[in-house]
Order: structure tokens, then sequence, then C-alpha cells
């Protein structure tokens, strides 16, 4: 059976899997997004920075569904930090993606990319009361971060009013941040998993595919079915119809004995 919609703190439903779109140009996103909605993803993981967002919110205005009834998602640049330039970087995501409100809308990360590590607690602080206050407007259904570890979490909640609904992060066989889950678990935020399928580097390994054609899957269906046995909501990516249509298709169980293997698992891209 397939896990229903995931329930953030604040009551917001959102679907339990979701397509993502990094690393899918602006001129492959319309077809990509609109492939995804015609095979029933009512969920779109989009950003700034994947510079996608005007076709990923066109696919959606031309597609035949209601705004109400597909989840979008957002996030504010790495290297933007602070209350007016996350005010500037949200309005241009609702420009971009022409829509009136975000469903989730997280910071991409605690730190700039290109100084991975480094202290921007004050940033991320200020940018996070800008969200709050756009989460009060209305503007947006609920708010969140992506790729923060405990201490960057903790600092939040300890200057700020909101806890996080979500923290994106990569997660997937071989990587499950268990620490970093435990802790989300005790503060209800719900925790996304980006790179289910680790990029693609697990697809060709063999323990993964022995398991699959055990359950008479793909690899990528084990992949993220597993994401979803531990708690956490896939956001798998794609270009390809039939994989997009198969990535949805994963309304199996993974018996206790095989989930253990799988988290004992080493990290393939070590």
């Amino acid at each position: 059976m397939t896990k229903g919609n995931f329930v953030f703190h604040n009551n917001v439903e959102i679907p339990n899997l979701g397509f993502g779109t990094w690393q899918i140009p602006n001129e492959e996103a319309y077809d990509a997004v609109t492939m995804a909605l015609k095979n029933g993803y009512t969920h779109i993981d989009t950003a700034l920075a994947y510079k996608n967002e005007e076709n990923v919110g066109k696919a959606i205005k031309d597609f035949d569904i209601s705004r109400e009834d597909v989840f979008i998602t957002s996030k504010l640049p790495a290297q933007t930090k602070g209350y007016d330039e996350t005010m500037d970087a949200f309005n241009e995501t609702i420009s971009n993606l022409g829509v009136d409100y975000l469903d989730l809308y997280l910071i991409h990360a605690p730190w700039p990319w290109d100084e991975k590590g480094k202290d921007y607690t004050e940033g991320n602080i200020q940018s996070w009361k800008a969200m709050e206050k756009l989460y009060n407007d209305g503007k947006i259904r609920a708010i969140g971060v992506s790729n923060f570890e405990i201490s960057d979490i903790q600092a939040l909640l300890d200057n700020c009013d909101i806890v996080p609904m979500a923290n994106q992060i990569p997660f997937y066989v071989g990587r499950d941040q268990e620490e970093l889950l435990t802790f989300c678990k005790q503060h209800e935020i719900v925790v996304e998993a980006y790179s289910p399928l680790a990029t693609g580097q697990l697809l060709d390994n063999q323990d993964v595919k022995d398991m699959a054609d055990k359950y008479s899957v793909t690899p990528a269906q084990l992949l993220i079915r597993y994401c979803l046995e531990r708690d956490t909501l896939p956001l798998p990516k794609s270009t390809h119809e039939e994989r997009i249509k198969q990535n949805k298709q994963v309304d199996f169980e993974i018996s206790q004995d095989d989930l253990k293997q799988l988290m004992d698992m080493e990290d393939v891209r070590k």
C-alpha cells in the first residue's frame, strides 16, 4: 500500500511523492512537468537556482488542473541571506511561476554553495523571519529548509517563532542520516528525500538490482519505496515519460528483513 499524504505540523497536506526538477533545463522543464502532471503527479518541486521556474509554472498553468490541486515547492537561493533579500527573491519566484502563493518555500541551504560549511546563522535567522512574515500573510502555506544539519535547525528554533515544516535533504539507500532524521521526527519536521536514486548511481548496484527482481519492480521503484518505508518523502526526477510513470508506481511493501539489508548498505557515492 502506498503511504497517504504527509501532513505538516500546521495540518497542511503534501502529496507523498514529488516530481523533482533539479538539473532539468528551462527549455525541457515544460515537457517534463507536463508529463508528470499527465501521469498523476500533483507535487512539483523547483527552485529559483534551477532557472526553470518560468516553464514549470507555464506547464502547470497550461495543464487542465486547478491551482489548488497542485502542490508547488520552490526555494530561496543558497547565497541569498537576509530579510529584504528573501522578500525580493520570493517575489521573483512568484513572478516566474505566475502564481499568487506557494505551497512550500525552503531555504535552499544554510550557506552559499561555494562556501559550504561557513557560518551564516544570522543571515538564516533573518531569512526565516521574512519567511515567517510571508507565511503569516498567507503567501506561503508551509515553510521549511533544505540541506540543514541539526545545529542549523536548532538556531532557528532558538531565535524564531515557527518550527520548520520540512527539511529537504539527500537521503537514499546508503545515506540515511539517522541522527538528523530522528531530530526532525522529534520536532515534527517532515523529511523530504532528494536524490532518492543517488543521482542514478544506485541503479546499477547489483544488490539493489537483485532485490528489485525479487519484488518484480525496477531498481528505481525499489529505491523510491525505500524512502517511503523510512517515512521520508521522495522527489524522483526524470525527463523520460516511461520512467516518470514507473517512478510513481510504488504500491508495494518491502519486508523488514530486506529493509534492514538496504539500511546496512554502504554509500556508493563515497
